[in-house]
């Protein structure tokens, strides 16, 4: 299927106290979100620390964002797993929240072939009625979903697009060049999102847009609308600003920019540690030279 996202989406990031989810600054976020136009907003993505929460929290997350932002901006949960009968039922249970579609990482750890890909997504698509988008990246998975595989996956009725993190431009365009028609590519790498919109992508799924909603809107708008010039513009502003967001492991230095920003992220779970003083200073320093409002 084609046509279920376009423009931007942010990867939301999950904002938590020393023992729980701090839901009063998740709303504060998704807000912030939708006052600048973000087009979807994807929840309990990798950027939301999901390994490291209970089904119960991501239970309340989800019951809370429909509740909150329902029909006003499309929501998509994470609901992969390296358990095909756990994403099945995550799958389900998003389902019956209402989610406007789902986000499902491939199996990580067990690393199955290209045709356990390919049963994995069949199965969580047949478990659902909603849009399934498949999320590669390879770097956190140690699974890569190759062009050919993606091909056959694009066959599937409900496949949505793939969230492409490979960070390979050339098998993202043979991966483009396969699935054209059948389904959407959508970029996952903030780095890459221009080249990926000018390859015929037709959303972003951004970490760099917690911080940046309506700078990340204006560059898909801008490549939407033809005008490379001001969308290389725009992407130059921009670089330095995601070259901060991932220099730690991701999410670190996006829950440290909210909080200069002044919502109150938390610190991530362990095992993932709070950003080195030095990240921050320079983190600090990038975004206020690209105008954002520090306040911490």
């Amino acid at each position: 299927m084609t046509g279920f996202l376009q423009g931007s989406a942010t990867a939301m990031i999950t904002p938590f106290t020393s023992d729980e989810i701090n839901f009063e600054s998740f709303g504060r976020m998704l807000e912030y979100q939708i006052e600048n136009g973000t087009d979807a907003l994807i929840i309990l993505g990798t950027t939301g620390e999901p390994a490291t929460m209970t089904d119960e929290e991501k239970d309340a997350l989800m019951r809370f964002a429909v509740e909150r932002a329902k029909g006003r901006v499309k929501l998509i949960f994470g609901t992969g797993a390296n358990n095909t009968q756990k994403a099945v039922a995550a799958t389900r249970h998003a389902e019956t929240l209402g989610a406007d579609g789902v986000l499902a990482v491939t199996p990580y750890y067990n690393k199955c072939t290209q045709n356990g890909l390919v049963e994995y997504y069949r199965a969580i698509c047949e478990a659902t009625s909603l849009p399934v988008i498949c999320y590669n990246v390879p770097g956190r998975t140690g699974v890569n979903i190759l062009p050919a595989t993606m091909a056959r996956i694009a066959q599937i009725p409900n496949i949505a697009g793939i969230k492409e993190a490979s960070g390979n431009m050339q098998q993202v365009l043979a991966t483009a060049r396969l699935i054209r028609g059948k389904c959407d590519l959508y970029s996952g790498e903030d780095a890459l999102n221009l080249p990926i919109l000018c390859a015929g992508g037709t959303a972003v799924i951004s970490v760099v847009s917690n911080l940046a909603p309506a700078q990340v809107k204006a560059l898909v708008q801008s490549v939407f609308a033809g005008d490379l010039a001001q969308a290389n513009a725009q992407n130059d502003a921009l670089l330095p600003l995601i070259d901060a967001c991932f220099c730690e492991v991701n999410p670190i230095p996006a829950k440290a920019a909210m909080e200069l920003l002044g919502f109150a992220a938390g610190a991530p779970r362990a095992p993932l540690t709070a950003i080195e003083p030095e990240h921050l200073a320079a983190l600090r320093r990038t975004m206020q030279e690209f105008g954002l409002e520090v306040k911490a």
